[in-house]
């Protein structure tokens, strides 16, 4: 282990160049409330996929796309090089933990001592892909086929999303996109993937925890559902004590709580805290959340994470309930493949801790072109133009923060 003090954002700048020109799937991350922001490199080009297991697996990075029904599609980064870097420290210096491999790919340290003044990494311009996102009409339509479904008792609850498309602008730039990402969802988990093997770089704010563990054995889980703007008609903040919800988002969360309750219960676990419901601002929304948490050494099981990763994904959040039928009505009619949309991605056994987010407020980078997503929850109450609605404010999330 090494320590040293340098420039955080241009020494992460370099790295991120020297991992993407090698072709080196690479992570970056911060988790909520916290000021830390990781690096992390695996020298493996093709990464291993594998299903989670917190007790085998070793340090890492896990990106699970939505479909993954045995969970061992998932891709494990291997943190072979793992940095952590705190520039709160001073103005523009911070503190940087490198956590040195047995082995160092030599191509990669070549390129990043040759990198020390490079330019930052260009995506290019990409074209203007509007056209290719999913239409008012054709959301709308899925929608009211949705609820159809439903009032024909073939499920109670699909979660719904759509694609929109368009160009990266000529001066985007990972590292301060992740860096305006971080300063504006302080409560988020930022992140931003790259598989260079698939062509892709995921980047998101995701304000859901699906299953965490930390190194005292304490797992935590939640239940977040129902949207509404976090501003008024005038444009001023609600505060989260005055929101005021309806019907359909209140049923919507209490769908998403039972659904845990009922996973927790097919394993015998009793023992649980939970905390809520209460209204939390995420960026420009406002949501409902419910906190689950579980003392793993008091009721021995240390497996805990590793079972409910399982049971939950995809939970009723970005899927539906039943899972089995909403999952295929969505399969069924959604105009494109989510790929790691309402996925799951997080730090595995990172200084003996592990942290999965659903993968939303999130985005994918491909050809020069961004193509971000959002969903919401349909039940028999839902408005197919409020749910439009809903779907562009959280594609503001990204869109304002990154294209201003």
């Amino acid at each position: 282990m090494i320590t040293t003090t340098s420039k955080t954002n241009n020494y992460r700048q370099t790295l991120w160049n020297a991992a993407i020109q090698v072709g080196l799937p690479t992570a970056m991350w911060r988790l909520p409330k916290q000021t830390d922001k990781h690096f992390l490199t695996s020298f493996l080009k093709n990464p291993q996929q594998t299903k989670i297991d917190f007790e085998e697996l070793g340090a890492g990075f896990a990106f699970s796309p939505f479909i993954n029904p045995e969970g061992k599609d998932t891709y494990f980064l291997k943190a072979d090089l793992h940095y952590i870097f705190n520039d709160t420290l001073h103005d523009d210096e911070g503190f940087e933990e490198i956590v040195s491999p047995s082995s160092v790919d030599p191509s990669f340290i070549e390129l990043l001592n040759a990198q020390r003044t490079a330019s930052k990494y260009s995506f290019g311009v990409g074209k203007n892909f509007v056209e290719n996102s999913t239409t008012k009409e054709q959301f709308v339509t899925e929608v009211e086929a949705a609820i159809k479904q439903i009032e024909a008792e073939k499920f109670q609850k699909v979660v719904l999303s759509r694609a929109k498309k368009t160009a990266l602008p000529s001066d985007f730039e990972i590292v301060t996109a992740f860096d305006k990402l971080c300063k504006a969802y302080p409560t988020a988990f930022v992140s931003v993937v790259s598989i260079p093997s698939l062509g892709i770089v995921w980047m998101g704010a995701s304000p859901e925890t699906l299953v965490s563990q930390d190194a005292h054995g304490k797992f935590r889980t939640m239940a977040l559902a129902g949207t509404q703007s976090a501003f008024d008609a005038e444009g001023n903040p609600i505060k989260p004590s005055e929101a005021l919800w309806r019907q359909k988002e209140i049923e919507e969360h209490a769908l998403v709580s039972r659904y845990i309750v009922n996973c927790l219960k097919r394993i015998r676990v009793r023992e649980f805290e939970e905390e809520g419901p209460k209204t939390v601002i995420a960026g420009n929304l406002m949501h409902l959340r419910m906190d689950f948490t579980i003392d793993t050494v008091e009721i021995n099981f240390p497996q805990l994470a590793t079972v409910m990763l399982e049971l939950l994904h995809p939970t009723s959040a970005v899927c539906g309930m039943p899972k089995e039928p909403a999952r295929q009505f969505i399969l069924e009619n959604e105009q494109y493949d989510r790929e790691f949309y309402s996925g799951f991605l997080g730090p595995v056994n990172i200084q003996q801790e592990s942290h999965i987010f659903v993968n939303l407020r999130t985005m994918k980078i491909q050809d020069g072109t961004a193509t971000l997503y959002a969903g919401c929850g349909i039940t028999v109450d839902s408005n197919p133009e409020k749910e439009w609605s809903e779907t562009e404010m959280k594609l503001q999330t990204l869109g304002r923060t990154l294209f201003s």
